[in-house]
């Protein structure tokens, strides 16, 4: 009863520690950001030209403001190899002569009151790692922020209904603006303290996810 109580309560602390986060459209985090309307004040001069809404013979399009686009290109490759070996050994043995009086060992039953103990450790791990990812692709984000450097702080998202689900990016972080290209373009390596996310939801997504039986087997909860 106890084995059952105590198994029943390992599986619920793991089943809460392991809820899968589903993503769902327009995160708050992700969400475009529309900029605050001001009032426009009008100045009319009688004339055609207006010189609040002229435009300077070397000014540009690139995006500077709250609430402007910038079309984010991926091309994230990422390759990563550890490999790790530990051997260790330990051996030690004590021993404790009998005692003696006059010269003669005491002993007990015919027996000599002598003792000795030995023990030994032996350890051996090896791991190698070698994984690879690489994301290709682009996505549109809009300004969220403007610093007080110039800076410019970005977040999007993107989703994409397909017949088995829905697939996602994400991404925000920080861009220069001499990093922006004429067509409102930058690469996503320029992007600083980046923040991209790929997943999907739906059947190809449950496929890939472990069942949660398998998941206390592997979790640090399993005593064995």
């Amino acid at each position: 009863m106890a084995i059952s109580v105590v198994v029943i309560g390992g599986l619920s602390l793991v089943g809460c520690a392991s809820t899968p986060y589903t993503p769902k459209p327009d995160d708050p985090e992700f969400a475009p950001v529309i900029p605050s309307l001001s009032e426009q004040q009008l100045e009319p001069n009688g004339s055609i030209f207006q010189d609040n809404y002229a435009n300077s013979l070397y000014s540009d399009i690139k995006a500077h403001r709250v609430g402007d686009i910038i079309t984010v290109e991926l091309a994230e490759s990422t390759r990563a190899q550890k490999r790790a070996t530990t051997q260790q050994a330990k051996d030690s043995s004590v021993n404790i002569a009998a005692p003696n009086i006059g010269g003669s060992p005491i002993s007990v039953g015919g027996y000599p009151l002598s003792a000795s103990m030995s023990s030994g450790n032996e350890f051996d791990g090896q791991a190698n790692t070698n994984q690879s990812n690489s994301l290709q692709g682009s996505i549109t984000v809009s300004v969220s922020q403007v610093l007080a450097n110039g800076n410019l702080m970005v977040q999007g998202e993107k989703w994409l209904m397909l017949n088995t689900g829905e697939e996602y990016v994400r991404i925000s972080g920080m861009i220069r603006p001499q990093d922006i290209g004429a067509d409102n373009r930058v690469e996503s390596n320029r992007v600083a303290n980046a923040r991209i996310y790929y997943g999907g939801t739906g059947d190809f997504a449950n496929t890939q996810t472990r069942g949660w039986l398998s998941t206390f087997f592997n979790s640090p909860w399993m005593p064995f």
